[in-house]
């Protein structure tokens, strides 16, 4: 990987990370297209910029973050990253695997599609407008739907959001807690993968901190202005758009994986 690949990928996370299209799925798309090597550097690297991108939640709520006497809040966090963590350390190296999957993205696109399209009219019973509403059970449980994102080309945000919904959350509520609850999933996902590669590897070479350096930024600058397009778009047009692009990039994934355009 070299510092423009670096940048692209970079793109690509920022502008996808809060939209319910899979930034993971979109990032292992666009690695294949540039040709990067599957080495376990790209791997810490296509979960480690994710940080950059989540990091525009607190700069955007940062009233929200900051506001230590509500310390509910928080809780609310820690409770709905539990599942996460835990399903992430049991099957650490099954993620992994599916991370070299091309099939397994263009799969769960298609199929996840498929769900976006029909999901405005299967949740629309809301009563839960804000954060400040949402429980501790609420948290969990739409913390164990996220879980479901540790398989590339879900989308994290669209599996929360989703989980928010049939919380009976808005739209625009789900999409907000969603992007809080990314904050500690990520900051745990992260950490936990520049440990690993740290005690394996030895440490990273300085060619690789600028490569994670500039990938988080560009992604963090991206996401700054993806979040509140997003916001805006979700309250207007729900979540029909999106399955349809889903459904039409993963048939065009399918016929690139079985014309030998992209490898499995």
């Amino acid at each position: 990987m070299d510092i423009v690949q670096s940048i692209i990928i970079g793109i690509v996370e920022g502008l996808t990370e809060f939209i319910p299209i899979s930034s993971t799925g979109h990032m292992i798309i666009a690695e294949k297209l540039l040709g990067i090597p599957e080495t376990e550097f790209v791997k810490v690297f296509t979960i480690a910029i994710q940080l950059g991108a989540i990091l525009a939640v607190v700069v955007l709520y940062w009233k929200k973050f900051f506001d230590f006497n509500n310390w509910h809040f928080y809780i609310k966090l820690i409770v709905g990253v539990i599942p996460a963590i835990i399903l992430g350390l049991l099957f650490s190296k099954q993620i992994d695997a599916l991370l070299e999957s091309t099939t397994t993205v263009a799969i769960t696109l298609l199929a996840g599609g498929i769900v976006l399209i029909f999901i405005d009219k299967l949740f629309t019973k809301h009563r839960i407008q804000s954060e400040k509403q949402v429980s501790y059970l609420n948290s969990f449980i739409i913390g164990i739907w996220q879980c479901i994102a540790m398989i590339p080309g879900v989308s994290r945000s669209a599996a929360s959001i989703i989980g928010g919904m049939q919380q009976k959350l808005t739209r625009s509520a789900a999409a907000e807690f969603s992007f809080f609850l990314a904050v500690p999933t990520m900051l745990a996902a992260t950490g936990y993968k520049l440990l690993k590669f740290y005690k394996e590897k030895g440490g990273f070479s300085g060619e690789e901190i600028k490569l994670l350096a500039i990938g988080n930024i560009i992604a963090f600058v991206v996401a700054m202005i993806a979040i509140k397009f997003f916001i805006e778009f979700l309250k207007k047009h729900g979540f029909r758009l999106w399955g349809i692009y889903r459904v039409v990039l993963g048939i065009v994934l399918l016929v690139l994986l079985y014309t030998g355009y992209i490898q499995k």
